[in-house]
């Protein structure tokens, strides 16, 4: 940027210079009329005009001068320009293509991502059209209940569809320690929900609320009438709600309804709460067995501390016979120091015969009275 004014600088002096020359020409004649004759106007308008051929021929070889500097200023800018033009091209190619790159790969992904949506959307259709059918939507609340009991409990601890005394066969009976089950009801009228959500006017929605109270008023009393039997099933029954969404809108919306159904002794369950249950239900089982255990281990102890009371005594005998047969060796040893006392003495007879015979053939010296210290 510093180059403009340079190049506008080498214009400008020459074009000065000529005005100078010019200027100078003008006051030379002026005075030339008013102060000379004619003969010396002419000249020093001779020598006028050779010095300002001088000063132009000057001029003209500062503005060739000018001219090549000029030129040569210009081509080194083109070379510069061009070549930051150069540069500045190859990067934005890099950039380009690193961009290309990028937006492809996320090309890719948004693809796969649409992909994704319209299986989902697909999913949802499907979703939307079981829970349509009151058929499809009980097997789908019953499946999900299902797969919450399977997860949850063990073999034996439940059963599906199992007829009662009343001839009724439940969704779910799940049995306690008592032996008694807890009924799960997994059926739920869902298509006055489905028409309060879909209400456009206060009057649709007050008629869809009324028709929601009735129809949830009647599956408790149902359940209530089916599932509750004194004295072989449990004193109270769930009714499995198969969306989180639609018990908040119970609870929130139509509370005198989840009230109405625990006087009936019915408790609304979302699957959340109904995995809670089952947990808390799991524990109980746990604990059932543990006492259990615990009388069988009671039980199988006082069997071992007889066993060892028995052992105790065994052992004493075994002690006392050891005791006497110890005894029994003692006077064995004892006799056996008789003996051996006994043979001495005999082999000491022995050999005071043989020292008899011996003097019959040895003449015998007379004895002495052995003195003291000998």
């Amino acid at each position: 940027m510093t180059e403009g004014p340079t190049v506008i600088a080498v214009i400008a002096i020459p074009i000065a210079i000529a005005c100078a020359a010019l200027a100078a020409l003008a006051i030379v004649l002026w005075r030339s009329r008013q102060a000379a004759p004619a003969r010396d106007a002419m000249t020093e308008l001779a020598r006028a005009h050779t010095d300002t051929a001088a000063r132009f021929e000057g001029m003209i070889r500062l503005l060739a001068n000018s001219q090549s500097q000029l030129q040569r200023a210009v081509n080194e800018r083109l070379d510069s320009v061009t070549h930051r033009i150069g540069e500045s091209l190859e990067k934005t190619k890099q950039n380009t293509a690193e961009n290309l790159q990028k937006l492809n790969e996320r090309l890719v992904v948004i693809d796969s991502a649409q992909k994704n949506i319209t299986e989902l959307a697909t999913q949802v259709t499907s979703l939307q059209s079981v829970l349509a059918n009151k058929q499809s939507r009980g097997a789908f609340g019953q499946g999900q209940m299902e797969a919450i009991i399977q997860d949850s409990l063990p073999k034996g601890a439940y059963a599906f569809q199992q007829a009662l005394s009343n001839r009724t066969r439940p969704d779910c009976c799940v049995f306690l320690p008592d032996k008694r089950p807890l009924v799960i009801d997994a059926k739920f009228p869902l298509e006055a929900v489905t028409a309060y959500r879909e209400a456009k006017s206060e009057d649709e929605r007050k008629a869809a609320a009324q028709r929601l109270r009735i129809d949830v008023a009647k599956h408790v009393s149902d359940i209530a009438g089916k599932y509750l039997i004194p004295g072989e099933t449990q004193e109270l029954a769930f009714m499995f709600v198969p969306s989180e969404s639609v018990y908040a809108e119970l609870h929130d919306g139509f509370d005198d309804i989840v009230q109405k159904a625990f006087r009936a002794r019915v408790v609304i369950v979302s699957p959340s709460l109904l995995m809670i249950a089952v947990h808390v239900i799991q524990q109980i089982q746990k604990d059932a067995r543990m006492r259990e255990a615990a009388d069988q281990i009671r039980d199988e102890v006082g069997h071992l501390v007889r066993d060892v009371g028995l052992l105790g005594d065994r052992v004493r005998k075994l002690q006392s016979h050891f005791n006497q047969s110890t005894e029994d060796i003692r006077q064995a040893i004892i006799s056996i120091d008789k003996i051996e006392a006994h043979g001495e003495r005999i082999q000491q007879v022995e050999l005071g015969a043989q020292a008899s015979a011996d003097a019959n053939v040895i003449p015998a010296t007379p004895l002495r009275k052995l003195e003291a210290g000998e």
